[in-house]
């Protein structure tokens, strides 16, 4: 009976034969701008599913302030807000110095794609890439469709070329994030008393360069074009150039793709599905709220996990940070400890996590973001049978911490939530369990899994050996009709995460 247990519980919902007969039917048809034909693609193919974790970054010409959050081109436009005070006593008022001013001060002089890469790779990332654009109009990549590019003004080099190569030459998939869908300037004039403009990034107050239309290359970042040929030009004509110039594994959106109509997010994802099937890759499109379709998308929550397992694979975008997701002075790092705790939650509930670092406008990453990439990916090096290419039990874990209900609304409630080792997340792989105790106990400890109690489980389960990963001593053992039982030694335990590795047959 176990095998049958194990049958719907540890595989992937779709049978292996299933499973290759979408691939060779996504892999052979041609998409067409509608969700009907599009929902032939397979949304999760095994390599995401199996992946587990990724890295991207919010850096760019918000990098340069480094003051308040990646918000700033918005914020410091906004009289009242902190953000504009601070602009205003530093750099003049936004009529004098523009957003569009901080660019030359964008250097990168100290970037270095393969030293990023290698990072990521030793954090265990298994995909990687950056945000390709922010809602600030500004494309980190060597663009023919806009004059503010990376390769024209600011660093003068392919920032996402540089690290295509350096990611992919590392074995990782390659992961852009697009946030644009802000950028258009959806007014055409500032009302009286008008002062949030919930739609366009920028707004419009008067002598603010946004509100300049005159100025043919300032509309570029601005987003000062007719809603058309933004949307024809502009906003696929970037996603078509990064799909032929990088192919990427993953396109990723923000909020705001309700904005885009349905006919321009049809288009984007049949051309995106059927270059890729010309390259003989399944890709990856994800998204918030509920803005594609989830027969042809993965759904991403931010800053914010699951209270369940859930039978299609999800994503969870987390940032590495208390406060804002670019550098800004006197940044607060979560701990190692923190982050990987949030990694197992969501990788025992059939989620992928997300993870966002902050560089330096010069291209540097904190010493502090690199200590808790190395802390993680010396635990994944050693634990990682835990993590990649497992899936659900059929139940996510046990323990007395509670997280909220909802997602992204209650996020500041996400970020209280601490873990001890009386919490217990799941994963399988083959014929083993993993009980992953998200905290040190102490030696001698004595633990009951209930998920393994008479109650629980339809019938018993032939454990075979039980050992704690990173210890030699063998733990004593029993399974009894109220969950197994097992004591902790005196070895010396991981201080973050302890691993229990359960074999049955």
């Amino acid at each position: 009976m176990h095998r049958e247990l194990f049958k719907s519980a540890i595989k992937p919902i779709l049978t292996f034969s299933v499973m290759v007969l979408m691939t060779s039917f996504s892999m052979s048809q041609i998409y067409k701008p509608n969700w009907q034909s599009l929902a032939g693609h397979r949304e999760a193919p095994q390599w995401f599913q199996e992946a587990k974790f990724g890295i991207y970054f919010h850096w760019g010409i918000y990098s340069v302030p480094a003051y308040g959050s990646e918000w700033y081109p918005r914020n410091m436009h906004i009289p009242g807000d902190h953000v504009n005070k601070h602009h205003t006593e530093k750099y003049g008022l936004p009529g004098e110095f523009g957003y569009h001013d901080f660019v030359p001060l964008f250097k990168a002089e100290n970037f270095d794609a393969e030293e990023w890469a290698e990072l990521f790779k030793k954090a265990g990332a298994r995909f990687a890439g950056p945000v390709a654009e922010h809602h600030d109009g500004f494309a980190m990549w060597d663009s023919e469709v806009t004059p503010w590019n990376v390769t024209d003004k600011g660093p003068e080099r392919d920032i996402t070329g540089e690290l295509e190569k350096a990611i992919k030459a590392r074995g990782m998939k390659f992961i852009t994030t697009f946030h644009h869908a802000r950028n258009l300037q959806r007014y055409r004039g500032h009302k009286e008393g008008e002062t949030n403009f919930p739609n366009s990034h920028y707004p419009l107050f008067p002598e603010t360069p946004p509100t300049d239309t005159t100025n043919q290359e300032l509309n570029y970042l601005y987003g000062n074009f007719p809603e058309e040929q933004w949307l024809d030009k502009i906003w696929l004509g970037k996603l078509k150039e990064v799909i032929n110039k990088y192919r990427p594994d993953i396109i990723w959106f923000d909020s705001w793709l309700d904005r885009i109509p349905e006919s321009y997010r049809q288009e984007f994802c049949a051309y995106y599905l059927n270059e890729a099937k010309k390259w003989n890759k399944e890709v990856v499109i994800v998204r918030k709220q509920n803005d594609l379709p989830l027969d042809i998308s993965i759904d991403d929550l931010e800053k914010s996990r699951k209270n369940k397992i859930d039978q299609k694979p999800w994503m969870t975008d987390e940032t590495i940070s208390k406060g804002s997701w670019c550098y800004t002075e006197n940044l607060k790092i979560k701990p190692a400890k923190e982050v990987l705790h949030t990694l197992i939650d969501v990788v025992s509930k059939n989620g992928v996590l997300l993870l966002n670092i902050s560089p330096r406008a010069d291209g540097t990453i904190p010493a502090g973001q690199k200590q808790v990439l190395f802390e993680i990916g010396k635990w994944l090096t050693q634990y990682g049978e835990a993590i990649y290419k497992t899936y659900p039990w059929y139940t996510f874990g046990e323990g007395p911490t509670r997280q909220p209900e909802g997602h992204f609304k209650h996020h500041e409630e996400f970020l209280k939530i601490k873990y001890s080792s009386d919490d217990i997340r799941y994963t399988t792989k083959e014929n083993t369990i993993y009980a992953i105790i998200l905290g040190k106990p102490e030696p001698g400890k004595e633990y009951t899994l209930k998920a393994f109690s008479k109650a629980e489980l339809p019938e018993r389960m032939n454990i075979k050996k039980v050992e704690v990963l990173g210890t030699k001593r063998k733990p004593n053992w029993k399974l009894k009709e109220e969950g197994l039982e097992f004591t902790i030694s005196q070895d010396e335990l991981d201080g973050m995460v302890v691993v229990i590795k359960i074999k049955v047959g």
